[in-house]
């Protein structure tokens, strides 16, 4: 089953969900010491650069719509799932959960990976730290509490239940 994003509900997701840093390395106080899901190829290079290896990553070869030339390469064991644009789908989800219960973990995305941060939160731990990319302003870091898990609910709440793919999200 898919789960898409209704185009008057794209809106909810323009702002960061989190603390917006201008790098991972002015993040990196905040991130120490914790369980780190990243979102995003780059977020996950960057976090490789500055010497931390995600438990959990979730890439999908694409930054800015375009390939990405730097897609990180991780040891970790790999799951590849597909999730179209503007969706979630049932497999992405239940990769995260797997992920996040038996880390590390790189999860490839045959599609796109951006709306992936919800459900990460959804079943990361608390204090858990999910990061993700916001286009030219920086990383996003949320620390996993009881607030932000309620709120990626009501945000997987605005999806609707779709065997259909959108495309053009």
């Amino acid at each position: 089953m898919n789960y898409a994003l209704p185009r008057e509900s794209r809106r909810y997701f323009k702002e960061p969900f989190g603390s917006l840093y201008s790098s991972v390395e002015d993040a990196m106080e905040v991130i120490r010491g914790r369980m780190v899901i990243a979102v995003g190829d780059m977020v996950t290079r960057n976090l490789l650069f500055a010497g931390i290896t995600p438990d959990v990553a979730v890439i999908d070869g694409i930054t800015m719509r375009s390939p990405c030339r730097e897609t990180p390469l991780l040891s970790s064991p790999r799951t590849d799932v597909a999730n179209p644009p503007g969706m979630l789908t049932d497999d992405l989800i239940a990769a995260l959960y797997d992920a996040v219960a038996a880390p590390p973990a790189l999860i490839y995305v045959d599609g796109e990976e951006d709306l992936a941060v919800i459900p990460a939160v959804l079943a990361a731990p608390e204090g858990a730290a999910v990061l993700y990319g916001q286009p030219c302003e920086g990383v996003v870091v949320l620390l996993v509490d009881d607030e932000r898990k309620n709120k990626a609910e009501w945000l997987l709440s605005l999806f609707e239940k779709s065997d259909v793919a959108d495309q053009d999200f």
